[in-house]
């Protein structure tokens, strides 16, 4: 009686953890973005670069609804489970859950805000350009540079994940490029048959559902074994599917993607919700889920290192990433039908996203310290939490597995698609190339490093093979915050030169995330030294010093 007294006890202050993260993200969405507002003093009758430069391409005004869609999508990727499960298990979830939510509240919300306002008041155009105006001609060519490698990255860690979720699970694989085709039908739909949004919307997002039983009925397990290896063959068709998605409209595939995907993940959002909620409360002698693993474990772990500050880049989109800047300035900001829209895009999807990296961490903190699952790769943790949630339900555990393998696969799907988009522009931008008559050729030359990378095998010191997105992930991780710092200072520096007062909301963050990450990269290149990953940190962690320097200068 009193060992299940003691069971249940646990099981709520699981639920009651859970529970006040979200209430303080409501919280947090319902005052933050209107005092962000007044700040920027945003106003819908101001018209948006989607209405001034529509071109059918790229600057298209969309429904709230759809971008928002489009931008979550493209913003979240595996970044919000991947990073806060390694930092949960190396650290215990008690650091991670706080950086998680503190994060997005002051730093992470703030930078995707700020940076979406500060593109459409440019024209839409990139936050490299914004400091080509207010800082110098060399900081918008040294934020280029960084941007473009930074996107590189994001494209190598992505295309490992994704290759290797489709080599486990070929029902996942199905499943996906039977999407792929929904995504295409559901744009010619709403773009040249004029089908109401409400109506195609109900009939494709029903289809991307009946889309995974599918995947599970015809497996693709049996496909062509190149380079050694099934994952390097399904690395070779997402290579395809980035360069297809790069050129072509951005009604045709990428917004229609991204929008179906947003349905997928707000079935995980609230199936992992609520799985988390009755599964907390539901006892059948003992507590069907338990806060099992420890609150804090060490401030130096092995196989990840101290604390601080790489925590912080650990956790990475969970909280803060500099790739939701491009996002934001890259495609969202053309797409933008209001000013006023910004606070739901902007600041609401990257609360969305704290919300899943809460439950990533959920799925950690149900596993004894013991237990075999914690040696396993994030997405099997993740995958197999989502199974023990909806199988509260009583859906089957395979199938729940498989549910969160595939949405993880999708959201990873949009990141692809989209961080070949935006680097195809900086590619452009950087060479001052046509979009139209160049976009080939610009998309070939970023996919070429993500294809070495990939198609290669990478070992550690004793000459084990690695997954490429396991040796990238800690530089990967520094680079793309320390990305979000230099964007917080270019826009502190357009603030000022505009006449801002009190922008402590922009210059606070905007020191954390330097000084954190500038530490991290540092740490990171001594531990790498001359190896592949080692060098590029070196010239990554050179340009942001050189750029740091210019930006403190305008500042003073």
């Amino acid at each position: 009686m009193l060992e299940n007294l003691c069971n249940q006890c646990i099981a709520e202050m699981l639920l009651v953890i859970f529970l006040i993260s979200g209430l303080i993200f409501f919280l947090a969405y319902s005052i933050y973005p209107k005092f962000l507002s007044k700040k920027y003093n945003l106003d819908d009758r101001n018209p948006t670069p989607a209405h001034t430069l529509s071109d059918g391409i790229d600057y298209l005004p969309t429904h709230r609804l759809v971008l928002l869609g489009h931008h979550f999508s493209s913003i979240a990727g595996a970044g919000p489970v991947v990073g806060p499960i390694i930092a949960g298990l190396a650290f215990g979830w008690g650091p991670a859950v706080l950086w998680v939510i503190l994060g997005c509240i002051f730093i992470g919300g703030v930078h995707d805000f700020s940076a979406l306002v500060a593109s459409i008041r440019h024209n839409a155009r990139s936050i490299a350009e914004i400091a080509k105006v207010y800082v110098s001609p060399r900081a918008y060519r040294l934020l280029l540079s960084f941007t473009w490698f930074a996107l590189i990255y994001v494209l190598i860690v992505f295309l490992d994940l994704t290759a290797n979720t489709f080599k486990i699970d070929g029902g996942v694989a199905t499943s996906s490029i039977i999407y792929i085709f929904l995504a295409l039908g559901f744009g010619i739909s709403l773009y040249r048959l004029r089908l109401p949004l409400k109506y195609a919307t109900i009939f494709f997002v029903s289809l991307v559902f009946l889309s995974i039983w599918l995947g599970q009925k015809i497996p693709l397990t049996n496909i062509p074994v190149l380079f050694g290896d099934k994952s390097k063959t399904w690395a070779i068709f997402l290579l395809i599917y980035c360069f297809l998605a790069s050129v072509l409209p951005v009604w045709i595939l990428l917004q229609p993607r991204d929008y179906l995907c947003s349905y997928l993940l707000y079935a995980s959002v609230a199936g992992g919700f609520l799985g988390i909620v009755f599964g907390s409360l539901i006892s059948t002698g003992t507590a069907r889920f338990s806060l099992n693993y420890p609150l804090f474990l060490a401030w130096n772990a092995e196989n990840v290192g101290t604390l601080f500050p790489l925590l912080f880049v650990t956790v990475a989109c969970g909280a803060i990433s500099g790739f939701h800047s491009l996002v934001a300035s890259g495609t969202t900001s053309k797409q933008l039908n209001k000013e006023k829209d910004a606070r739901l895009i902007g600041y609401g999807a990257m609360l969305i996203e704290g919300l899943v990296a809460i439950i990533a961490l959920v799925t950690v903190m149900v596993l004894t310290r013991d237990e075999e699952l914690t040696k396993k790769a994030p997405l099997v943790v993740y995958a197999t939490g989502m199974g023990k949630f909806l199988n509260v339900f009583g859906l089957p555990r395979e199938f729940g597995f498989s549910f969160g393998l595939l949405a993880l696969a999708t959201f990873i799907l949009t990141t692809l698609d989209t961080a070949t988009r935006i680097a195809r522009y900086i590619f452009q931008e950087f060479f001052n190339l046509r979009v139209k008559e160049t976009r080939y050729f610009a998309t070939a030359m970023t996919l070429i490093l993500p294809t070495i990378f990939v198609l290669i095998t990478l070992k550690d010191k004793q000459g084990n093979p690695l997954p490429a997105w396991k040796v990238i992930w800690p530089v990967f991780g520094a680079t793309n915050q320390l990305l979000a710092g230099l964007t917080l200072l270019v826009i502190a520096v357009w603030l000022k030169k505009k006449g801002g007062k009190n922008i402590f909301f922009i210059l606070l963050p905007m020191i954390f995330m330097l000084g954190i990450t500038l530490w991290a990269l540092g740490q990171l290149i001594f531990q790498y030294k001359f190896s592949l990953p080692g060098v590029l940190a070196v010239i990554l962690f050179l340009l942001a010093l050189v750029f740091v320097a210019e930006g403190v200068k305008i500042l003073k």
